[in-house]
C-alpha cells in the first residue's frame, strides 16, 4: 500500500469523491492514533497530541500550521496548556477526503 507522507495533496474541487469506508480502512493502519469523528453532520479525522507544556504546543501548533501552507490544506487547531487538537476534513466536500489522510499521516512525521 502507498505511503501517505509520501504522497502530496491535490486541489480538492466541490463535487470530489470523499474518501470511501475501505479507502479510509486501508490506510487507518498508517494513522492509528487518528479517530473518525462526526461533527454537524461532517466526518473529520480528530487527534490530540500531549505536550509538556504551552511551549511545546506552541512550537507543534506552528509546525502544523508550516505543513497546512505548504501542502494548500487547512486543518482546525486547538492549541492549549499541554495539548494540540488537530481536526483534518475537506471544507468543500463537507468529509473526508484522500489529502485528509494524507494530513493526518504528515502531521504524525512532525512528532518524528
Amino acid at each position: 500500500m502507498e505511503q501517505l507522507t509520501e504522497q502530496q495533496c491535490e486541489v480538492c474541487r466541490i463535487g470530489a469523491p470523499l474518501a470511501t469506508a475501505e479507502e479510509i480502512a486501508g490506510f487507518k493502519p498508517q494513522i492509528p492514533e487518528w479517530q473518525v469523528v462526526t461533527v454537524d453532520g461532517v466526518q473529520r479525522l480528530s487527534r490530540t497530541f500531549i505536550w509538556r507544556n504551552f511551549a511545546e504546543a506552541l512550537a507543534f501548533t506552528n509546525r502544523v500550521g508550516t505543513l497546512a501552507e505548504a501542502e494548500g490544506h487547512h486543518p482546525l487547531l486547538i492549541t492549549e496548556w499541554g495539548k494540540v487538537t488537530v481536526q483534518w476534513w475537506t471544507h468543500k466536500i463537507k468529509g473526508l477526503h484522500r489529502n485528509d489522510l494524507i494530513m493526518a499521516a504528515k502531521t504524525d512525521a512532525l512528532m518524528e
